[in-house]
């Protein structure tokens, strides 16, 4: 698992001491496929990790949807517009 956060397949916060990758970022055991290409849209916008994460979980306007439902739903190349127009 930490490998896959290292390679930014995988986003994690530490809670008590112990790294936690929402259940939102896997399907079914493995990293959502549209999620590493978002995490460096974000990282090259110059988000932090933990910037990364509020806004993928939080409710984004334009997408009337947190970026990581909209991800689900298959609207990747959406997301990543919006991501990138946050520079």
């Amino acid at each position: 698992m930490r490998r896959l956060i290292e390679d930014k397949h995988l986003l994690a916060v530490r809670l008590d001491g112990v790294l936690k990758v929402p259940a939102d970022f896997l399907d079914e055991s493995e990293p959502l496929t549209a999620l590493r290409g978002t995490l460096f849209v974000l990282a090259d916008d110059g988000f932090s990790d933990d910037e990364a994460m509020e806004w993928l979980l939080s409710v984004e306007e334009s997408l009337q949807a947190a970026p990581i439902d909209a991800l689900r739903a298959g609207r990747k190349a959406e997301v990543r517009r919006v991501a990138q127009a946050l520079s």
